[in-house]
């Protein structure tokens, strides 16, 4: 029932792809009569459910892969598929995940210690994929426009964060860009790029959360609120919100000046 999960699968396999075509180079090591070629080195930013697939796409591919991410649980994961796991593993990358797995924003300092290490490892790569989110929050900026520069000219990035702020500082919505000789691709749904399979999915994840609210014998609606789905989804009920995490996001309203309110109380 994890819509996100299927199609960030998606967006992962399509990111590599995305690369491959754009890069001037081969993907795996080749020996011939001119000569051999070196395989590409491939670094992947966020090992989530996109990160891993793009992680695995790679490898297919004959890639040399690595990968980051804050959590401690997926280095196990990342290094199964293949890849070579890169983070500053200290007290605050032990505990940077959350219940339901995704990951917590960092510290400053943490977030500072990381970068230079990315900063160092960037430099190598011929493409960096960019999976990187925080739900309910702007994506990180991980590839400053320092970065960038750093890299070689007609290495690739493709930033599947672009539509939530973007992993690089220099991705923009929607655009394929050249910085600093350096192609920048801000592809937006890009699991939609693989239409037929993303719509299957998506369809079957809809009318599996939708078929347990309808009676079989009636064909009505019926909810049941204790449900552990419904209770994960539930945004308002009765006129109010009763989602955790979105009560926890909402604004509170701003005071009027107290000239503005007392014109209002004395007007009823």
């Amino acid at each position: 029932m994890d819509a996100l999960s299927a199609l960030s699968s998606i967006g992962g396999y399509r990111a590599v792809l995305e690369a491959a075509t754009k890069l001037p180079k081969f993907f795996p090591l080749l020996t011939t009569a001119a000569g051999t070629v070196r395989p590409s080195n491939v670094l992947i930013l966020g090992a989530g459910v996109a990160g891993l697939q793009a992680i695995a796409t790679a490898k297919r591919l004959g890639a040399i892969v690595s990968a980051t991410d804050v959590r401690p649980a997926t280095k196990e994961q990342v290094e199964s598929l293949g890849g070579a796991f890169i983070a500053v593993e200290d007290e605050e990358f032990a505990a940077a995940q959350t219940s339901g797995g995704y990951a917590r924003e960092m510290s400053p300092e943490y977030q500072k210690k990381q970068a230079a290490l990315i900063a160092q490892t960037i430099a190598k790569q011929d493409i960096v994929i960019c999976t990187a989110l925080i739900p309910g929050r702007p994506a990180p900026e991980l590839i400053s426009n320092a970065m960038v520069k750093s890299m070689k000219p007609g290495s690739v990035i493709v930033d599947l964060a672009v539509e939530a702020g973007g992993n690089c500082a220099a991705s923009r919505p929607g655009k394929v860009i050249v910085k600093h000789g350096v192609k920048i691709v801000g592809h937006a749904n890009v699991p939609g790029r693989i239409a037929d399979d993303a719509s299957r999915l998506f369809s079957r994840n809809l009318l599996s959360f939708l078929t347990p609210m309808i009676d079989s014998e009636t064909g009505t609606l019926n909810i049941d609120y204790d449900d552990e789905i419904i209770a994960g989804t539930l945004v308002t009920r009765d006129g109010a919100v009763v989602h955790e995490a979105i009560r926890q996001a909402e604004p509170k309203p701003a005071k009027a000046p107290a000239e503005i309110q007392e014109h209002v109380d004395g007007n009823g």
